[in-house]
């Protein structure tokens, strides 16, 4: 495979809908998902929990308000 598109694929694969992704992520906002006050993300990031599929792929994912894991603390906040 030519070195110019398997880096093209990594930088694809970076910009997924992840839960912690290279540049930081909201999640994407889907009518079904967003209805209940959740977010689609391609695996739920930790201090989420999983509702459902949205589009048979991604993970409708709520945040945590009790209980969150301290993996779930963004390092940055202040």
């Amino acid at each position: 495979m030519n070195l110019y598109l398997s880096a093209l694929l990594l930088f694809l694969a970076i910009l997924l809908p992840s839960g912690r992704g290279m540049f930081g992520n909201d999640g994407v906002k889907v009518r079904t998902c967003t209805s209940q006050n959740a977010v689609c993300f391609l695996g739920c990031p930790p201090g989420y929990t999983w509702i459902s599929f949205c589009h048979n792929v991604l993970s409708c994912c709520r945040k945590m308000t009790k209980f969150q894991p301290p993996q779930a603390k963004d390092p940055w906040s202040k």
